[in-house]
């Protein structure tokens, strides 16, 4: 099986009908490949383009990218060592947590509650503080990661979990909920914890791919609740991201805890499941 869905690098060769992206370009590119022209893709949602292909096989030395004029993004010039962390992450964990943000409808001076502290829920709490949400309580019991979401911006830690995680959050909240939810876990506790969070109105916003979760349609409905989420469209989002991280506006690579050569990477993955890293970064030798 090939591995591998986030990415970044330098371009070294490009296909005859490729008339933007060149040899040379440093380019970010999604986990979706897209031809950015199409109507779901001019709606903003590339992850459905009628021409979506999945990307594999990032994880090694060079990488073929599908529909490369619509997919990749490429700076205007060569970012420096130090950011190539940051951009590793736009392409695809700051991406997917700013569409939970997005599609949880954060606004500025809004409470939102993330759901998971992976990186992908990191990068939501990264993305409601900079839509400026004025309280972000993050979920965690994992001392690192609640200590990277404080950093991010999380101004609440809440480590309890399933009821007594909704308890602790309604008190919070003195009874009303959280406007916004960002559920980035995919998990039945953690939808019930979204819903049980989420004030009449709210918006939740899911990116955590849903494993077995069943949702009470008539609970929902009684709940007034909206959800949407999905696969992350990253494509809308990547130019902007980009451009925060080279102004220096956000340092999302900082989700990266534990870096590796490309050859060590079954250690990578087991570091990530035994929750001894939050993402592992993987770089390739020259």
């Amino acid at each position: 099986m090939n591995m591998g869905h986030e990415y970044c690098g330098v371009v070294v060769e490009v296909g005859s009908e490729v008339r933007t992206i060149k040899p040379g370009q440093f380019v970010v590119g999604s986990f979706c490949a897209s031809d950015n022209t199409c109507p779901h893709c001019q709606f903003g949602f590339q992850s459905a383009c009628r021409d979506m292909e999945i990307i594999g096989g990032a994880q090694a030395p060079y990488a073929r990218v599908p529909l490369a004029d619509g997919t990749l993004v490429a700076t205007a010039e060569l970012p420096d060592a130090e950011m190539i962390p940051h951009m590793l992450a736009v392409s695809d964990v700051l991406g997917t947590g700013w569409y939970g943000a997005v599609a949880a409808n954060v606004r500025k001076g809004g409470t939102v509650v993330v759901v998971g502290d992976g990186a992908v829920g990191l990068m939501g709490v990264m993305a409601a503080q900079q839509m400026g949400a004025e309280r972000i309580i993050a979920m965690s019991r994992h001392e690192q990661r609640s200590a990277l979401a404080r950093k991010f911006g999380a101004t609440d830690i809440v480590s309890e979990r399933g009821g007594d995680g909704v308890a602790r959050i309604m008190d919070l909240t003195d009874g009303i909920g959280a406007e916004s939810v960002i559920e980035a876990v995919g998990t039945q506790q953690s939808m019930d914890q979204a819903t049980g969070v989420c004030r009449p109105g709210g918006s939740i916003g899911n990116v955590g791919v849903p494993h077995g979760i069943n949702l009470d349609g008539f609970q929902f409905w009684l709940r007034q609740q909206r959800l949407a989420g999905g696969p992350a469209p990253v494509r809308r989002f990547l130019p902007d991201l980009m451009d925060r991280v080279l102004a220096g506006k956000i340092q999302p690579g900082l989700v990266f805890d534990q870096v590796l050569p490309i050859a060590q990477v079954a250690e990578g993955y087991k570091a990530m499941d035994e929750r001894r890293a939050i993402k592992t970064m993987l770089l390739v030798e020259e």
